[in-house]
């Protein structure tokens, strides 16, 4: 009898100690989904802000790269020169998709083809053009001045390949498309467009 009573109370104190133990998993499992929600808060209200400051630190980085090559100038032109060449440049800036605007962008690539301005307008060309003129203005583009900057920190050899993709993804040519998105990626992966997005979120995945 004793022994029957003894079982008992051990299984009675097993029992408890089960119950207390699974109160316990109950409460850690609800503290650890507190803490994963209070997290999930504090990853929406940071995310933003840490994405802002990369943003703003890509397109810092990419204007002191526009500033250095800018300098480059200073190695092939005197100050006269360059100030004709920024003039040139200025008066299709103004007026881009006139001719007058043309004309000043064909004299500036004529004169001055080692400016970095004139990859800016060899580019500026691509766009304005049409079929298989874009396409050669934008090869040129890519081909003798993928190392110049808009001030902006816009980098003529990556948005002129992220133009001509797109046209090429136009007119059908996808495995050129495919291709163009594939060197920015590798060659380019913080290059920005005029508004300061990566060219790289801009592009099909």
């Amino acid at each position: 009898m004793r022994s029957v009573m003894a079982v008992a109370a051990i299984m009675a104190m097993v029992s408890t100690g089960l119950a207390d133990e699974t109160d316990r998993v109950k409460q850690l499992e609800k503290r650890v989904a507190e803490l994963e929600a209070r997290l999930a808060k504090l990853e929406a209200a940071v995310g933003p802000v840490l994405a802002k400051a990369e943003a703003e630190q890509r397109v810092n980085m990419q204007r002191a790269k526009a500033r250095q090559r800018i300098k480059q100038d200073a190695q092939h032109y005197s100050q006269a020169q360059l100030k004709e060449v920024e003039s040139l440049y200025q008066v299709a800036n103004r007026n881009w998709k006139t001719e007058e605007g043309k004309a000043s962008l064909e004299k500036l690539i004529g004169q001055y083809d080692k400016a970095n301005r004139t990859g800016c307008a060899m580019l500026y060309l691509g766009q304005l053009s049409q079929g298989d003129q874009k396409v050669l203005y934008l090869l040129r583009a890519i081909k003798d001045h993928s190392d110049c900057f808009y001030g902006n920190g816009v980098q003529v050899g990556a948005y002129a390949r992220m133009h001509l993709a797109w046209h090429f993804q136009k007119v059908g040519e996808q495995a050129k498309a495919t291709a163009l998105f594939d060197e920015i990626r590798q060659m380019y992966p913080e290059a920005i467009d005029h508004k300061g997005r990566a060219l790289v979120d801009l592009m099909p995945k």
